[in-house]
């Protein structure tokens, strides 16, 4: 994995992020692999009074300040890319990054949302049909699951956001990409309808997490035929999982790619591999711990 350093001080930056489990998911691993020397802090924009626009600008001061690496979160995805040195090529392609690693003095941006989820899909629905997939969301994680979904092996992917030009270019990018791929935008409100000849149901919105109840889609519309994955895992069953279960629907929660991302993250930024089995029954314990504290 290339990354010889023992010492390692880990930003997060982004908007509002001081309930992140990313800190403490990445921290318990470094521990139990003996990292003693590592460190994971919040670059909160919002705590700072900066703009999202400046993220870049945080991240090359921190750099000179001594952190050796960044994990990038919303709304900073985008803005970030301006100050880097280079870009792999996933993250070139999806015009996102959320990890950022130093190397030889440069700093380099990837985007393990791709691989993330594409890894939870093979884990947890290694046998969901890939002829048709509705996509419900375009924007930073959508654009990275559509990208995980084409590489995937999805033929018809629809993509539908509030932002129909957003859907549209996240379109074209999948479908410059794929050859085997036929990506279309299509409206909101057809996608209810458009359920009954998909086979596989992705969203990639906020809605259903917490502070953002309900559901992207009509319970009416889910059906037996149909694999529902959800990229949001606070909390890990929302309300479109809980409606596709009772519709008799295979599911996939979002905590499947919340732990291959940082993963994958944690190992580009340190150079040591993870114990994936581990660093999901550590966001069990902290989700648990979460909603114990929320009760009181």
């Amino acid at each position: 994995m290339g990354n010889t350093a023992t010492a390692h001080r880990i930003g997060l930056v982004g908007a509002g992020i001081g309930t992140s489990l990313s800190p403490a998911l990445h921290t318990r691993e470094a521990h139990a692999l003996g990292l003693t020397d590592y460190r994971y802090e919040l670059l909160d924009v919002d705590d700072r009074g900066i703009a999202a626009e400046s993220a870049g600008d945080l991240v090359r001061t921190a750099f000179g300040q001594g952190w050796t690496g960044f994990n990038i979160t919303h709304p900073c995805k985008q803005t970030v890319i301006a100050a880097l040195d280079d870009l792999s090529d996933e993250a070139r392609l999806l015009g996102a990054v959320n990890t950022v690693v130093a190397r030889d003095g440069k700093l380099i941006g990837h985007n393990t949302d791709h691989s993330g989820f594409l890894a939870g899909l093979r884990r947890g629905l290694p046998d969901a049909c890939l002829d048709a997939v509705q996509l419900v969301g375009a924007g930073g994680a959508g654009s990275a699951v559509a990208y995980a979904l084409a590489a995937a092996g999805v033929s018809d992917l629809r993509i539908a956001d509030v932002d129909p030009a957003r859907a549209a270019d996240v379109c074209t990018r999948v479908s410059n990409a794929f050859d085997g791929t036929a990506a279309v935008a299509v409206p909101l409100g057809d996608v209810a309808s458009g359920l009954a000849s998909c086979t596989g149901l992705v969203n990639a919105t906020p809605i259903g997490m917490v502070g953002h109840p309900g559901s992207p889609v009509e319970s009416a519309a889910l059906h037996p035929g149909l694999w529902v994955a959800d990229v949001v895992y606070r909390p890990l069953r929302t309300e479109l999982l809980s409606a596709a279960d009772r519709a008799g629907c295979a599911v996939l929660d979002g905590g499947q790619m919340l732990v291959a991302q940082a993963a994958d993250t944690f190992e580009l930024l340190t150079g040591h591999a993870a114990d994936r089995t581990r660093m999901r029954a550590h966001l069990a314990e902290l989700l648990a711990a979460q909603q114990v504290t929320a009760g009181h």
